[in-house]
């Protein structure tokens, strides 16, 4: 009785569909083989040129002949899109073998319940299964396909760009070439003078942004919480809607109003101080001031919702407990540092770590402010507070320097995890799940 299993999964590793056959479900054992035909035809047209596609990134360089007096364009290899269709192939064909897996595996399971004296499950019992004990199976298939395609290839895609030297002038398809080059991208971004140079300044103001950032919004919006708590404040609920409303207006509208309100030349702060004899600040064209506006109307966007999370944290702390400090005569600063900040942090520190590493990535503060500006000479292509992430922005949009862009976005991923990860371990609320597991 073990070789009828034998025999359903030898036949299914030959061709999947026959083992189904074997089994008695002729219906699922025919669409298995057309799926099976389907594929071999598609990737023996394909597979071959989409691995030599991947390997090589073309050979052919487009050319230029004179036909009279006309230019005629011969067309040669794009290397980019011979990048992209490979990718797209070799994940089908991914999809394929796991598909070719399952189905030896499914003949050998039937085979099995059929040794058991069990009859070989009918074509409408499997439909029916899709949608009853496997629906779950069912719904998550399409969205998984979504992601696979839309987001993983996509990151994979970016990740190997930047081993590529996909930049301009010089190799921007369809006019020329793009070629692998290893990991001399990352080598000149980090030691050739003028890309270093830009790279560690940027990076270390990125990380000053994202600490000065996330200190102000988060500690902003615990001092307006414990404001609006406090036992002697009338209207509270009218305070927290007016504190709210810079959250509740789009981020993109609050921004260019912003920057109207501190424009150095026409701007209405600047007007008024005039009006007190103090001359016009360059509130974004100055570097040193535009790092404190950019920092201080970040935190105007990102106190309200620090404030709701302070809010809901601190209703939960036991009254008892400020209660027996004040019997003990403890002072408001020991309160807040023995119990406030202890209780909230064990429940904010991880919202506070992903607060940090979203200020890393924080585009839209710096783009719709500054754009990166005030401009500074002596970075590539990068502004006094351009971030990592709107540096990647200029070099894939206005400089054609992909290779570098995507570098970078693999060192801006390195740099969030780590933090990330690291801290989050460090935090009191991980150590005792940890210890409850």
């Amino acid at each position: 009785m073990r070789g009828m299993r034998l025999k359903a999964s030898a036949l299914s590793l030959i061709a999947p569909g026959l083992g189904q056959i074997y089994n008695g479900q002729f219906i699922k054992g025919l669409i298995f083989l057309v799926i099976d035909a389907l594929g071999l035809w598609y990737f023996i047209n394909n597979l071959y040129d989409a691995v030599w596609g991947v390997v090589t990134l073309g050979d052919k360089v487009q050319q230029r002949v004179k036909v009279g007096k006309l230019t005629k364009v011969i067309q040669g290899d794009h290397s980019i899109l011979l990048l992209v269709t490979g990718m797209i192939t070799l994940i089908v064909f991914a999809l394929f073998v796991a598909f070719y897996v399952k189905a030896i595996q499914d003949a050998g399971k039937v085979a099995l319940e059929r040794e058991q004296g069990k009859s070989a499950p009918p074509i409408l019992e499997t439909l029916r299964s899709l949608i009853d004990r496997n629906f779950h199976v069912t719904m998550l298939s399409l969205p998984t396909l979504g992601v696979l395609f839309l987001t993983v290839m996509p990151i994979i895609f970016g990740v190997l760009i930047a081993f590529t030297n996909y930049s301009g002038p010089s190799h921007i398809p369809p006019g020329n070439l793009v070629d692998w080059v290893g990991f001399k991208t990352f080598s000149d971004l980090m030691t050739f003078k003028t890309w270093s140079y830009t790279f560690w300044h940027v990076l270390l103001w990125t990380v000053e942004w994202a600490v000065m950032a996330t200190a102000t919004t988060y500690f902003g919006g615990m001092l307006v919480a414990m404001l609006i708590q406090q036992p002697g404040i009338r209207f509270k609920k009218l305070w927290r809607t007016i504190f709210i409303l810079p959250f509740a207006i789009p981020q993109l509208c609050s921004a260019l109003i912003m920057n109207n309100l501190f424009n150095g030349e026409f701007g209405p702060i600047n007007q008024y101080l005039a009006f007190f004899g103090i001359d016009k600040i360059g509130w974004l064209s100055d570097p040193r001031w535009a790092k404190f506006t950019v920092v201080f109307i970040n935190s105007w966007f990102g106190i309200p919702v620090t404030m709701m999370l302070m809010l809901g944290v601190l209703t939960t702390i036991p009254r008892d407990l400020y209660e027996a400090a004040d019997v003990d005569g403890a002072s408001a600063i020991q309160k807040f540092w023995n119990i406030t900040m202890p209780r909230v942090l064990f429940v904010t520190a991880p919202v506070l770590i992903t607060q940090f590493a979203g200020n890393i990535n924080n585009f839209n503060s710096i783009f719709l402010l500054t754009g990166g500006g005030p401009a500074n000479g002596s970075y590539q292509y990068a502004g006094h507070t351009d971030l990592l992430v709107t540096w990647l922005y200029g070099l894939t949009f206005n400089n054609n320097k992909y290779n570098f862009a995507a570098a970078i976005g693999i060192i801006i991923f390195v740099i969030i995890a780590s933090i990330s990860i690291f801290s989050y371990r460090q935090t009191k609320s991980f150590k005792e799940e940890d210890m409850v597991q």
